[in-house]
């Protein structure tokens, strides 16, 4: 038997286990004796009695099966009124809440600077403006965020896209290659596109950004990030939207299941390889990528025995196709 998608939702709709008990009483002629009843299946007894699919019997001591439909009807008549008390709730909730909205809507905000740049100082200050702006979000958000992240950062952006991206609203995302190896970064991907977010991998410089609904736009105001400017001016804004878009354009699209992210070391030690085969030095690639030297020279030493080259130069040269794989 399927099992009905609504049981056990506080529809009245019997469990599994309360069907099955049912069709037993069913079988043994649509009664059983209140004697017969085995302790286990009590909780059971006590749906099909709360629903009316049972009736006790004084008279002899049992419980009586109720048709189903009597108990439809009553059941149906009772989930659609219901259902209109809700919708009724529904309509007069933003009546109900308009004082605390206005409420809201007139606390001073941090003052705008010359230009229609606010700028915000403090870790904690600039993430709860950034909340703010997300709880105001009608369409979506374009981000980039070069470099890697901390785990409790990707905590904290999972609590807030989930519920963006659950409503509705858009979500783009540009990476370094660096995430590609970072694991909670990999898990946040994963989780957020699963829900319709878009993200792609540069393995070029950019700057970090989070544009809101096109029309705000937040970037680091000092290398710390210990401050950050909130950009409303249309034509800055544009002009940031614009600089996303040519990004976006050349970004890639990365597949963030689990089995495909065994290939990310030598993904992005192909992205060293890359590099290196136009000329750049192992800094330089590090800066480029985002990467510690340390970390390059980890993946270089491991493309250099993948090709069989004996110095960096030899490496270039067979990455730009002299020979190898």
């Amino acid at each position: 038997m399927t099992a009905d998608p609504t049981a056990g939702q506080g529809t009245g709709v019997p469990d599994e286990a309360a069907r099955q008990l049912y069709l037993a009483i069913l079988a043994e002629g649509g009664r059983i004796p209140v004697s017969a009843v085995a302790p286990a299946a009590e909780p059971a007894l006590r749906q099909l009695l709360d629903t009316g699919l049972l009736m006790p019997n004084a008279v002899d001591a049992s419980y009586n099966a109720v048709s189903p439909r009597a108990v439809t009807d009553r059941l149906g008549a009772e989930l659609r009124s219901e259902a209109t008390r809700l919708l009724v709730r529904a309509e007069g909730l933003p009546t109900a809440l308009d004082t605390l909205t206005k409420a809201y809507d007139a606390v001073p905000r941090l003052p705008d600077q010359p230009g229609d740049t606010t700028l915000v100082q403090g870790r904690e200050a600039i993430r709860h403006r950034i909340a703010e702006l997300l709880s105001d979000c009608q369409e979506g958000l374009l981000t980039a965020q070069p470099g890697t992240r901390e785990a409790t950062t990707m905590a904290l952006a999972l609590r807030q896209d989930v519920p963006l991206l659950l409503s509705g609203r858009s979500l783009r995302t540009l990476y370094q290659p660096t995430a590609v190896l970072d694991g909670s970064a990999a898990d946040y991907a994963l989780e957020v596109t699963r829900l319709g977010a878009r993200l792609r991998v540069l393995d070029e410089p950019f700057q970090r950004m989070i544009i809101v609904d096109r029309s705000i736009a937040v970037v680091p105001a000092a290398d710390d990030h210990s401050r950050a400017a909130f950009i409303s001016d249309p034509a800055a804004v544009a002009f940031l939207v614009a600089v996303f878009e040519r990004d976006w354009a050349r970004a890639d699209s990365v597949e963030w299941e689990p089995a495909a992210a065994k290939g990310a070391a030598r993904l992005a030690a192909d992205r060293v390889g890359r590099l290196l085969a136009t000329g750049l030095t192992q800094r330089a690639v590090a800066t480029r990528l985002g990467l510690s030297e340390r970390t390059v020279a980890a993946h270089i030493a491991r493309l250099r025995e993948r090709h069989g080259a004996q110095t960096l130069f030899q490496l270039g040269w067979l990455m730009r196709g002299g020979r190898g794989e």
